[in-house]
């Protein structure tokens, strides 16, 4: 992926900025500054790009459990303000913002703060270079005297306090935000897969979506045809008889983790419960026979009700089929959900007691 050209500008620093990079600090910070700049802003203060960073990790951190490294401050920031404000998980962006902007609680200030000993000044190191004898703390001095004189065409000025984005790159900033956004995000997912190699769609889990599907399709085409079929089922995990128009339709895998509402990992469940699973990890061994048995006798009964449903398609590539005669193997299905439950545990997802 390219960045837009801009004749006057040198456009090829800017796309270097993601080089050799060890966190993830690059690129929410980049992507704090063109939100601001979308906004009108050009003089931002430092607080105010921390806290949307933080905000921009915030559901992929909190809900996805997607792992920036041990090392990445963002994370371990994200983990320690939440408790100690009380955020919830699905906070609105801008209400986290404004939190963030005006809590007083030291520690939050100072996790803020922190993000100043090096994300600044080391994002314009492709305009700055940088003197073999220079130590980092006169490198730092440095590059805050040069980018106060736009030397090189650093795309902004440093301050103790703020930054003062360089005119010469307000309109490229502002007219291309969107798609330096889309680079942005691609450059994240590619270092993000990295540290993530079995964890799916890492893409899709670099911003909050709008809204969850509803799964009205899946509960009326599917699933309430096969409880009506069998005349009513067992909830896997509490034994509650459950009816249509009586139950909650969850994922088995939670969807933070898989990220999907494929009918192979959907199953109904007493709705009372499904408050308390939430994300929670079912217990292989307590709880996989009873989802297995459902399914295949779900899959069975569509089958025969409604053969060309596209929901049975959904099957084919689970059990490497390439068309409907399709042997609902137990060790095969098991050997898909099995691995995906380690690498969720694994990701901090926790388990039910």
């Amino acid at each position: 992926m390219e960045l837009p050209y801009e004749n006057n500008l040198d456009i090829g620093r800017l796309a270097g900025v993601f080089n050799n990079t060890s966190a993830t600090y690059k690129f929410y910070w980049l992507l704090a500054i063109l939100e601001t700049c979308e906004e009108g802003k050009t003089d931002i203060s430092k607080r105010e790009l921390f806290a949307r960073m933080l905000g921009n990790a915030w559901y992929t951190v909190n809900y996805f459990h997607v792992s920036f490294g041990s090392q990445d401050l963002i994370q371990r920031a994200i983990h320690i303000i939440s408790d100690t404000e009380n955020i919830p998980v699905n906070i609105r962006k801008e209400n986290l913002l404004q939190t963030l902007l005006n809590t007083q609680d030291p520690n939050t200030v100072n996790l803020l703060k922190h993000f100043d000993k090096n994300v600044p000044h080391w994002f314009l190191t492709p305009w700055i270079s940088r003197n073999r004898d220079e130590n980092d703390s006169s490198y730092r001095n440095n590059i805050y005297k040069q980018s106060q004189q736009f030397s090189g065409q650093v795309p902004y000025a440093l301050f103790s306090d703020s930054i003062t984005i360089n005119p010469v790159w307000i309109a490229y900033l502002q007219t291309n935000a969107r798609l330096l956004k889309d680079y942005c995000y691609w450059n994240l997912s590619l270092f993000l897969q990295v540290r993530n190699p079995n964890v799916p769609n890492i893409p899709g889990k670099l911003i909050k979506p709008p809204l969850r599907n509803t799964l009205v399709k899946q509960r009326r085409d599917y699933w309430d045809i096969a409880i009506n079929e069998l005349d009513g089922i067992d909830c896997i995990f509490t034994n509650t008889r459950l009816t249509t128009g009586q139950y909650a339709l969850d994922h088995f895998v939670p969807h933070a983790f898989v990220s999907h509402d494929l009918i192979w990992n959907l199953v109904p469940i007493d709705t009372t419960f499904n408050s308390v699973k939430s994300d929670k990890l079912p217990n292989m061994d307590l709880h996989f026979d009873g989802f297995y048995s459902l399914q295949k006798s779900a899959f069975e009964i569509i089958s025969h009700h409604s053969p060309r449903s596209k929901l049975l398609e959904e099957y084919w590539y689970l059990f490497s089929g390439n068309d409907k005669n399709i042997n609902f193997e137990y060790e095969r299905f098991r050997d898909v959900i099995a691995p995906l439950i380690a690498i969720a545990s694994n990701n901090g997802f926790s388990k039910l007691l």
